[in-house]
């Protein structure tokens, strides 16, 4: 994995060309000698740098869209790592095999870049401006979307830059360039047109030079017959350390005049040298986010949602609203429905608030699942109302729908189904929020185009509210596919907490005094054993959800009865792994299902090792 890169001896992180051949040297310039570092110029890509023959050469390895590795014209591999032990063994277009790393010096660490030195304080204050999050919902909407955030951050990062002038013509470009000290190497980027076209305006003695720079279909920036770059802050970096086909390198920012890009009622800056732009940038991050293409803040959002050919709504491709992704945060249901402090929060709905609508969302032996309305104090919420249906008046099944909306009530977290409260009218209801899209296998069994990163992304946003649960000592006891909802296609929540129970402090599973009628298929071997039930059962289950996820909503063990399974499962046998799953996912699944209670890992291990590939493939 690309993370992974890190942790290589010979990966030397943001450094130069120059830099890379002074270490070559150092180390002998030996044939076959090489390092890695981080591309400077493609996002996400990587550069190897070889010895032969007393020369260095550079090879540039990209991320392609298919989220492989390569070499400009060569095999794909999974990781950087893979290339280059391709590459020890097949020359394969290279100048040579590669024989020897050239390790870091001692105590030495991979070099961060400047950006990636800031990224962390960027994305939470993007999080924090855009979306209006802070706590728990903060940290949970980062941890989910990094990969996504991380883009965004970096495509949008020089409208922050105190060279960005924005939309300026050419003539108003040359006084702002030649005011003040007219230092050569001076510089400014100016946007030419909405097309992603700018222009790179440099002094140099005393006379302003424009360098056209254009955007391939790839998204590449480029000045002419230069080289190509994910990013505009990448092309300034390249250029400040060499002029690479400039009259000169770029040594000094031109501020903007009062700071009028995004520097909301901010003095003029300073003249900052370049090494110091990214300080600037760091002081007034916070104030910028909002003038990032509008993004819907938390109050304003609900009117979105209620257009079912919104891409808020639903986040499925080809939506008429909006071409970008859509993120848990831009729906109205990631924050609680009580966020808001003019909202008062209560167990209770009254009927006379509550509004429901024509069509069914769902059935079961409880009753029905209707779609309504919720009108509370500020807004209206889009509801999904459980109507308990009793016909005998059992008090049992009216304290079974209770002891659910008890579960429910005490947890409150974005990928968990929150309850809003409970509605004694005519019947029984549980007003719970919406997820229109219905269960995971369901929606998966009618689309399967979708691609394999955005069925990572759900499975770990559940993974994320089973670390949650178990957090906050709860047993789940249903995990499986159908009972995850989909607000939108990147956005689950984990339902059904019918048989969910609270787990005593004083220990770490629950005993149940009977066999019930139970989902045999999703249960670890314990539970169907001995009867108990822990949060590591839970992760049996969880292996289970992850098959079914990524076999597109198949049933798992097709055509057996609980007891066979049971045999299979005593028998050291699993469930094979589903056609084209990563071997990395099947893995994580074989790990769920250890037999062993002691030796299964609970969500707090499944967690981070589903993240971390997820942030890999979604680069």
């Amino acid at each position: 994995m690309a993370d992974n890169v890190n942790t290589l001896p010979f990966f030397y992180g943001n450094i130069t060309r120059e830099e890379a051949e002074d270490y070559l040297r150092q180390a002998g310039m030996g044939s076959g000698l090489y390092l890695l570092r981080q591309s400077r110029n493609y996002l996400g890509g990587f550069a190897l740098s070889v010895a032969s023959s007393g020369r260095c050469y550079h090879y540039t390895i990209e991320r392609q869209p298919n989220e492989t590795f390569a070499i400009a014209g060569g095999k794909s591999h999974r990781s950087p790592e893979d290339v280059i032990d391709y590459h020890s063994q097949e020359k394969d277009g290279l100048v040579c095999l590669l024989k020897k790393p050239c390790n870091r010096p001692k105590n030495m660490q991979p070099k961060v870049g400047p950006f990636e030195d800031l990224k962390e304080r960027l994305i939470l204050e993007y999080v924090k401006q855009t979306w209006n999050l802070q706590g728990a919902a903060l940290e949970q909407a980062i941890i989910s979307q990094r990969p996504q955030l991380e883009k965004m951050i970096a495509k949008t990062a020089h409208e922050k830059m105190p060279w960005f002038h924005g939309s300026i013509a050419r003539e108003d470009s040359e006084p702002r360039l030649q005011n003040g000290a007219r230092t050569n190497g001076k510089f400014l980027i100016r946007q030419r047109d909405m097309n992603g076209s700018y222009a790179l305006c440099l002094l140099h003695e005393g006379q302003v030079m424009h360098y056209r720079i254009d955007k391939n279909r790839h998204g590449k920036l480029s000045i002419p017959d230069g080289k190509k770059f994910d990013t505009l802050w990448q092309l300034v970096e390249h250029y400040s350390y060499k002029p690479d086909g400039l009259l000169r390198v770029l040594t000094e920012p031109c501020p903007r005049p009062g700071g009028d890009i995004g520097l909301i009622g901010r003095p003029p800056l300073p003249n900052p040298s370049l090494g110091s732009t990214l300080g600037t940038l760091q002081n007034v991050a916070g104030e910028i986010f909002s003038k990032i293409k509008g993004a819907p803040t938390r109050w304003n959002r609900g009117s979105q949602n209620k257009n079912k050919d919104n891409t808020y709504a639903t986040g499925i491709p080809g939506s008429q609203a909006d071409n970008k992704e859509a993120m848990p945060m831009d729906t109205e249901v990631y924050e609680s429905p009580y966020a808001d402090p003019d909202e008062l929060r209560s167990s209770t709905v009254d009927r006379n608030q509550l509004f429901l609508e024509d069509g069914e969302l769902g059935s079961g032996n409880f009753g029905t699942v209707m779609r309504g309305v919720y009108k509370m104090r500020k807004s209206e919420k889009q509801v999904a109302v459980k109507i308990l249906k009793n016909d005998d008046n059992n008090p049992a099944v009216r304290e079974e729908m209770l002891r659910e909306a008890n579960v429910m009530q005490q947890l409150d977290n974005p990928y968990i189904v929150r309850m809003i409260g409970i509605c004694e009218a005519e019947e029984l209801m549980l007003v719970m929020e919406l997820a229109e899209l219905g269960p995971l296998n369901k929606f998966l069994q009618k689309h399967r185009q979708t691609s394999i990163k955005n069925i990572t992304e759900l499975v770990h946003q559940v993974s994320m509210g089973m670390k949650y649960l178990e957090e906050n000592n709860f047993v789940h006891r249903d995990l499986a596919a159908r009972n995850v909802l989909l607000v939108t296609q990147h956005y689950a929540k984990i339902s059904d907490f019918g048989l969910s129970k609270a787990v005593g402090e004083e220990q770490n599973y629950y005993k149940a005094k009977s066999h019930g009628k139970w989902p045999v298929k999703w249960y670890a071997p314990e539970c169907i054993n001995y009867f108990k039930f822990s949060c590591k059962s839970d992760v049996w289950s969880f292996g289970v959800l992850m098959w079914e996820a990524f076999s597109y909503g198949q049933k798992p063990y097709k055509g057996m009865k609980g007891n066979e399974v049971l045999q299979m499962v005593e028998g050291g046998k699993r469930l094979d792994s589903p056609v084209n799953c990563p071997p990395e996912i099947y893995d994580l699944m074989r790990t769920c299902w250890t037999y062993k209670v002691d030796e299964r890992p609970g969500f707090a291990v499944v967690e981070p090792r589903l993240r971390e590939y997820y942030y890999d493939i979604a680069q």
